[in-house]
């Protein structure tokens, strides 16, 4: 967690954090990025379904948009634009969001997924917050919870195929 300069000595706040997950680079490369499966782990933890709607083309330049929240009023959007697409190792896209109260951001996410014993190793670096406290909540509740759902999916799914 560090605030940057960028080479145009504009201010960027970024937040670095890892994650050891126990699944293959590919299975969890695949989870991140496969649009059937994000259907499934972005609310595989919620207490009561809402909608997730997410179309992914994977590709250079492609773009994947995902829409989700509790209810009709309440909905979530964010269209990632594919920048570099190094299966399964990184993975660079350019992020815009906005939630249910209209606030939008812009921000760059790079990941890497790198094996490490039976597991693999994730590290984010997301640029671009507009104020501390923004990353912040990236951190400690969107981050952390996406990786509390991808590893739930993944676990699910391998003892799923060892029933």
């Amino acid at each position: 967690m560090t605030d940057d300069t960028t080479s145009q000595d504009a201010p960027t706040i970024e937040m670095r954090m890892s994650r050891l997950i126990p699944a293959t680079p590919d299975d969890v490369f695949d989870a991140y990025t496969d649009a059937e499966k994000q259907k499934i782990w972005f609310s595989i933890l919620d207490e009561k379904p809402g909608i997730v709607e997410i179309t992914t083309d994977l590709r250079v330049g492609g773009q994947q948009t995902a829409v989700w929240g509790p209810d009709e009023n309440s909905l979530f959007r964010e269209t990632q634009t594919f920048i570099e697409i190094d299966r399964p190792n990184r993975l660079v896209t350019e992020s815009t969001g906005s939630g249910p109260d209209g606030m939008t951001m812009a921000t760059r996410v790079e990941m890497t997924f790198e094996a490490q014993g039976d597991g693999t190793l994730v590290t984010v670096v997301q640029s671009g917050f507009p104020v501390p406290e923004v990353r912040d909540f990236f951190e400690g509740v969107v981050w952390v919870g996406a990786f509390d759902r991808i590893e739930a999916f993944l676990k699910g799914q391998h003892e799923g195929a060892a029933v």
